[in-house]
């Protein structure tokens, strides 16, 4: 039987390592994931199972580095954290899995059915790829060799979801643990065992631009790997970059498929014909995804359905807003797309939360120039994503504007200062990320539209 290896996400920077995670109500994220966890621990090896811990003291990069260190066939990890929202009513527990992995999406849901079981009170937020988070990946779950989930117990921010965690650690110890003993069983049971010597990964076939290539991947993990020789030919070069996964077998070096995804490679899955499916041609220039000032590519009905992909209510409260987004945004000169991508970020797809309210029609994030701590409002929906065009515009061009000013802060930009999406990093939000978080956005709209 495989090992399970439990990380307690944000554990301990009273030993220099990773932050506290979410702070509310008095406790952290930290203490209450590795109370857990300690719980969990002991529990699985009373039913005979082989756990190992990681160290608290670890960063995220370490963590990883420490499992692949020491991961054997029929292995799997779980990393487990509470959530946080400036929305202190969202709550719940989630698992992420790696995207395009059917598979792992059944595990994720055993280990939530295993603990809903346990805390049926718990609401059940699903199975979710992490390409639905904000920065359209997870590195726990991509770039850890075995079979890897991470689990959101609950929301630290919300007082029930908070009462459950601190109070009824046991059971929710308990839940996991079931969760985690069938995961294993099931991992176990089609994984080779043995010391990896004698592994024997399935193979898969592998289509570029719907032409058959003339080599075979492999499964591993539940994983496609391709030759590293296709990425190459695919004109990404993999070899200067520490963090893709390799893997030697055979005399060929293989990468995860799905990593492609970063480099505007298409990345799909045939389940009938055990195909994984590469696009190197796009009906976007990949040079320009990122420039602010340009025209997009989406239409009115594709940003509706991506809208209400991500949250059904949406469209309820402003059914105009794709709408009015591209008739501003192609005013200024602004893609449309990118700002609607920023505004599904501001706005967490419009549930809004924190500050902003949906009755400021703030989906930009705004500021006013009185100092307001909830930001600016305007007296509709198309004067708050006109302003938002306005603002996007200052940044990224020297052109005046077409329209009258309404953007309360446009004055105070040092205009073309911002001309790509990962320059609003810093400037428009404090989060050296922010840019990260919108090409994550912006790359789930272009999927879901098919243009990659």
């Amino acid at each position: 039987m495989g090992r399970i290896f439990i990380s307690a996400g944000h554990g301990g920077i009273e030993q220099g390592g990773r932050d506290l995670g979410a702070i509310a109500g008095g406790t952290t994220e930290a203490q209450q994931m590795i109370l857990l966890r300690d719980q969990i621990v002991p529990e699985l090896r009373s039913r005979g199972f082989e756990v190992l811990s990681v160290p608290d003291d670890l960063s995220s990069a370490e963590s990883i580095q420490w499992i692949n260190a020491r991961y054997r066939p029929g292995d799997v990890a779980l990393e487990i954290h509470a959530g946080s929202s400036p929305n202190p009513s969202v709550r719940g527990t989630a698992v992420y899995y790696i995207a395009n992995n059917t598979e792992r999406k059944n595990h994720a849901e055993l280990i939530l059915l295993a603990l809903l079981r346990r805390l049926p009170q718990l609401p059940n937020r699903g199975a979710k790829t992490d390409t639905a988070t904000g920065m359209g990946f997870l590195a726990f779950t991509r770039d850890t060799i075995l079979p890897s989930l991470l689990m959101e117990v609950g929301y630290l921010t919300n007082p029930e979801d908070r009462f459950i965690i601190q109070n009824r650690r046991r059971e929710m110890a308990l839940g996991i643990a079931d969760g985690l003993a069938a995961w294993s069983r099931a991992v176990s049971g089609t994984e080779p065992g043995g010391n990896g010597t004698d592994v024997t990964y399935p193979s898969i076939n592998i289509k570029i631009n719907n032409q058959t290539y003339g080599e075979q991947g492999i499964i591993v993990n539940n994983n496609a790997y391709i030759p590293i020789d296709l990425a190459d030919r695919l004109g990404v070069d993999l070899t200067t970059i520490p963090g893709i996964r390799r893997l030697q077998y055979r005399g060929v070096v293989y990468v995860k498929a799905i990593e492609l995804r970063d480099y505007n490679i298409s990345v799909g899955w045939d389940a009938a014909t055990r195909t994984v499916i590469l696009r190197s041609i796009l009906q976007i220039c990949p040079g320009q995804i990122d420039r602010i000032m340009a025209h997009g590519n989406t239409s009115e009905v594709q940003l509706m359905m991506f809208l209400k992909a991500n949250n059904e209510d949406a469209l309820a409260q402003f059914p105009d807003l794709p709408k009015l987004y591209r008739e501003e945004a192609a005013i200024e000169g602004v893609n449309y797309d990118i700002a609607f991508s920023q505004a599904m970020v501001e706005t967490n797809f419009l549930r809004f939360g924190g500050d902003l309210k949906p009755s400021q029609n703030n989906f930009g994030g705004l500021g006013s120039v009185g100092g307001d701590p909830e930001g600016a409002t305007f007296p509709s929906a198309r004067l708050g994503v006109r302003a938002h065009i306005q603002q996007l515009k200052a940044y990224a061009s020297l052109e005046p504007l077409v329209q009258e000013v309404v953007s309360p802060r446009f004055r105070f930009v040092t205009r073309g200062i911002a001309p790509l999406i990962q320059q609003l990093s810093g400037r428009w939000s404090a989060d050296l990320n922010y840019g990260d978080r919108i090409m994550a956005v912006l790359r789930r709209l272009y999927e879901s539209a098919g243009f990659f």
